[in-house]
């Protein structure tokens, strides 16, 4: 169902929007994903720009997508607090806030490091070769400087912990947040931070979790998100 915030009729009042070179990343999941990312590297790139009201017909036909994709993107966006629907005209780009992010590796942090304790007490055997197997993906593709490979296998060994942790609702909040997290700003290899450094952080908390020492666990996996967060915060504060 339509959200009554979005017109399901263009207005009669046609609001001209600036030439934009958005394109869909071909890789997207789904065409309202797709959407999400094409508006989110614009605003990246400086082509959709703060208090200046888009249209959501325009970017359709931009974008050679029908309203629907559209629609469902700019709402996931308006979640994560990228833009501002605007009633019956179609959304507003507002600046990605270094206090979002945050409030997201806060949560995070309530939710993952009692789960890595968890995990490595709870978990069978089986799901922990799964854990040092995600593990193992994230060092190949490291090696390889492949980022195509190497976030994929990162989702699925924060996935695969929280679940060994006996927690779906907690994987399914934080794989939510991280989307979000991912629509507000680059992630922080767009700072330097080396693949190899990210699967090097990770390599503590697996160890732990296969050697069932819980505390360990929790611990690495503290350090690593709040590694992180204080990274990520750090770009979209230089950005401004």
């Amino acid at each position: 169902m339509p959200s009554p915030d979005l017109p399901t009729e263009a207005p009669s009042f046609a609001l001209r929007a600036p030439a934009l070179a958005l394109r869909l990343p071909a890789e997207a999941p789904s065409l309202a994903e797709a959407v999400a990312q094409a508006v989110r590297d614009g605003v990246a790139a400086g082509e959709l720009v703060p208090d200046r009201t888009y249209s959501v017909y325009q970017l359709a036909e931009l974008l050679g997508v029908s309203r629907s994709p559209v629609r469902e993107g700019m709402l996931r966006l308006a979640e994560a607090g990228l833009v501002e629907i605007r009633r019956n005209r179609g959304f507003r780009v507002l600046p990605p806030r270094a206090h979002d992010v945050a409030e997201i590796i806060e949560i995070r942090l309530w939710l993952e490091p009692p789960a890595a304790r968890k995990a490595a007490a709870h978990g069978t055997d089986e799901q922990h070769a799964a854990i040092r197997a995600a593990l193992d993906t994230m060092a190949a593709a490291a090696a390889g400087g492949d980022e195509a490979a190497f976030w994929p296998a990162d989702r699925t060994l924060h996935d695969l912990l929280l679940r060994a942790a006996g927690n779906a609702r907690a994987a399914g909040i934080v794989a939510q947040l991280r989307s979000t997290t991912a629509l507000l700003g680059p992630p922080t290899t767009a700072s330097g931070r080396a693949l190899a450094q990210i699967h090097a952080e990770h390599e503590p908390v697996v160890t732990a979790v296969i050697a069932r020492d819980g505390a360990a666990a929790e611990a690495a996996m503290r350090t690593h998100l709040e590694a992180t967060g204080a990274l990520l915060v750090a770009n979209l504060t230089a950005r401004r």
